[in-house]
C-alpha cells in the first residue's frame, strides 16, 4: 500500500512517535517534518517545517500522560494546520484522554470528555478518529465525524492462533459496564461469558463482591478497554483464581498504567497481559516480562487510507 500524495499528510506529536512512524510505514510514506517544542516557562511551541495547504492532514496524537500537555500539542498542530489552509484536519487520536469524565454523577461536576470534543473542534479539527472509546456515545459530543475503531479483533486474533478457544475457556467481565465488549470476545472465542459484580467506593479503588457465571477449572481471560491503575483487574483475577479458575489472563486496548499498576500486575495472579500499543509503555512497564504488546498501526493506517480516498470505514468495525 502506498500513499505518496503530496496532498495527504501525516505529522505526530510527541505522545507515541513510534506508532505514527509505525502507521506511516504501513501508508508507504514518511512522517510530515514538524517539531514540538517548549519556551522556558513551558508554553507549547508547534513549527509545521512544510507545506500542508490544500492537503488531507492526518495528526496522530494520543492524549495519554501527560495528559493535559499531549491536549495542547494537539490542538495547537491543528490550530497551525487550520491557519496554513489545510484541506482537511483529522485528529488521530488512539486514546482519547478524560473519557472517563463523560457524565454528570454528583453535582456540580463537569463533563471533560464534552469540554475536550468542543476544544478540538474549535480548534479546527474537521474529523477524529479514535480507538475504543471508553464510553461509545462520546461519539455523539462531536458536531464533526467520528470513527472508533475496536482492537477487539486483533486481540481475539492473538487468543485463536494460540488456540484458545471453545469449553476450556472463559471470557470475564470485570464489571458489568464492560459485558457487551467481553461477550463479542466470547463470541470470536466460541465461548462462554462471566461476569466480576463489583463496588467501587471511591475513584481508583475497587472491591470485588462476586462472580456470575462458572469458571472453575477454566482458563479466565479479562478484558478491558485500558488498565489505570490495575486495582480492578488484580482484585477480579484474585476472586476468578480463588472462584476455581485455572489460569488468568487479561487484556485490553489502552495501557494506562498509573502507578503502582506495574507493581500490582507484577505480584498479581494473572499470567499474562495483552495490550495494544496506542500508549507507548513506561520503562518500568517494558522490563515486565508478562506484559505483550499488540500492534494496532495496521489498523489505524487502513482507516487513514479509507478516509483519505473516500471509501467506507464501517468495515473495519
Amino acid at each position: 500500500m502506498s500513499l505518496v500524495h503530496k496532498k495527504m499528510k501525516i505529522f505526530s506529536g510527541n505522545a507515541n512517535p513510534e506508532l505514527a512512524k509505525e502507521i506511516a510505514q504501513n501508508l508507504g510514506m514518511g512522517l510530515g517534518q514538524s517539531s514540538v517544542s517548549r519556551f522556558k516557562d513551558e508554553e507549547i511551541s508547534v513549527d509545521i517545517n512544510e507545506t500542508v495547504r490544500g492537503s488531507d492532514v492526518f495528526l496522530i496524537q494520543p492524549t495519554c500522560r501527560s495528559v493535559n500537555d499531549n491536549l495542547m500539542e494537539l490542538l495547537i498542530m491543528i490550530d497551525a494546520c487550520k491557519r496554513a489552509s489545510a484541506k482537511s484536519i483529522t485528529a488521530v487520536v488512539p486514546y482519547y484522554g478524560y473519557a472517563r469524565q463523560d457524565r454528570k454523577t454528583k453535582p456540580r461536576e463537569p463533563i471533560v470528555a464534552k469540554l475536550v470534543a468542543n476544544l478540538l473542534t474549535a480548534a479546527g479539527a474537521s474529523r477524529v478518529l479514535t480507538m475504543d472509546l471508553h464510553a461509545g456515545q462520546i461519539q455523539g459530543f462531536f458536531d464533526i465525524p467520528v470513527d472508533n475503531l475496536k482492537a477487539l479483533p486483533i486481540i481475539a486474533n492473538y487468543f485463536l492462533k494460540k488456540g484458545f478457544d471453545g469449553e476450556d475457556i472463559v471470557v470475564v467481565s470485570p464489571d458489568v459496564g464492560g459485558v457487551t465488549r467481553a461477550r463479542e470476545l466470547a463470541q470470536q472465542l466460541n465461548t462462554t461469558l462471566a461476569i466480576i459484580d463489583k463496588r467501587r467506593p471511591r475513584a481508583n479503588v475497587a472491591e470485588v463482591m462476586n462472580i456470575i457465571g462458572d469458571v472453575e477449572g477454566k482458563t479466565a481471560i479479562m478484558i478491558d478497554d485500558l488498565i489505570d491503575t490495575a486495582g480492578t483487574i488484580t482484585q477480579g483475577a484474585k476472586a476468578l483464581k480463588d472462584a476455581g479458575a485455572k489460569e488468568v489472563m487479561a487484556c485490553c486496548t489502552h495501557a494506562v498504567f498509573s502507578p503502582p499498576a506495574v507493581e500490582r500486575l507484577a505480584d498479581s495472579e494473572i499470567s499474562e497481559v495483552i495490550v495494544t500499543n496506542t500508549i507507548p509503555l513506561s520503562e518500568d512497564a517494558k522490563g515486565l516480562d508478562k506484559i505483550k504488546v499488540l500492534s494496532v498501526a495496521s489498523l489505524l493506517a487502513e482507516a487513514i487510507r479509507r478516509i483519505y480516498e473516500e471509501l467506507s470505514v464501517s468495515v473495519l468495525f
